[in-house]
């Protein structure tokens, strides 16, 4: 069994002003997007300000997506008691599941203003995310979010508030899995040009599969609990038809342009 770390989920204090690592989580994200996007930028005919201009709309989606997609999955009734509670961001509460609408929606917007094919640009930005999504996950570590289910695991943690029984710690193999090993699935894959829409079915595919992999040793949210069987989650309602739309959009992609250029 393995201590939980004591980190204080505010990084700095400067009067007033907090900043928590939740929030520097996303900087993280968006700064490696920024210097990965820029790397590969010339392949779909983008310069370094267009990287910019792309990830300011896809900062916009992850934060109001993402948001709204929590409040209307997993909050709805926290929500209705409190409108204001969905603008109180760095308490903690966002979807993936969410924040890849919004972010669909802001890269369709990017692309019909830039003339690039949808997928094009999506297949562009997938291998652009793991970094922050495995951020992200670390930011709920540290927020004590995603506990696990009881383990006898030597790596178990208890988990803070729930007693003394060792718990996997969930978040962080999302981290691993979402963060870093779909990362370089990702990266590598896509390091040569890929029929249009295959990255981004890959991208559908692993998040889906690692993710429905983690809710078997993740709590569900205790408002919401088991939805069937004693061991369906919302996590993994949400997560199936990303698995299935990612194995038809890879069969799709057959015969499709390859449309970027090394």
């Amino acid at each position: 069994m393995i201590n939980y770390p004591t980190i204080d989920p505010v990084a700095i204090s400067l009067g007033p002003l907090q900043v928590h690592w939740y929030g520097l989580m996303y900087v993280v994200g968006f700064v490696a997007a920024w210097w990965l996007g820029c790397k590969r930028a010339p392949r779909i005919g983008l310069t370094k300000d267009d990287i910019g201009d792309l990830l300011f709309y896809c900062a916009i989606g992850v934060v109001a997506g993402g948001r709204l997609g929590y409040a209307l999955f997993y909050g709805l009734e926290q929500w209705m008691a409190d409108p204001l509670w969905i603008f109180r961001v760095w308490d903690g509460g966002m979807s993936f599941h969410g924040g890849l609408m919004g972010v669909l929606l802001a890269a369709w917007l990017f692309a019909r203003r830039k003339q690039l094919a949808f997928f094009t640009l999506t297949d562009f930005i997938a291998p652009l995310v793991p970094i922050g999504l495995g951020a992200g996950r670390i930011g709920n570590f540290i927020n004590h979010e995603l506990p696990g289910r009881v383990t006898s695991l030597p790596w178990g943690m208890p988990f803070p508030g729930m007693g003394p029984e060792p718990r996997h710690p969930s978040a962080l193999y999302e981290a691993v899995l979402e963060g870093a090993v779909l990362f370089v699935i990702l990266w590598w894959v896509s390091a040569k040009p890929r029929a249009r829409g295959f990255i981004s079915g890959l991208f559908l595919l692993g998040y889906g599969v690692f993710r429905f992999m983690v809710e078997f040793v993740r709590m569900p949210d205790a408002h919401i609990g088991y939805l069937a069987f004693g061991w369906f989650t919302m996590g993994m309602l949400l997560t199936l038809p990303m698995i299935i739309l990612g194995l038809l959009l890879m069969l799709w992609s057959k015969g499709k342009p390859i449309d970027a250029k090394v």
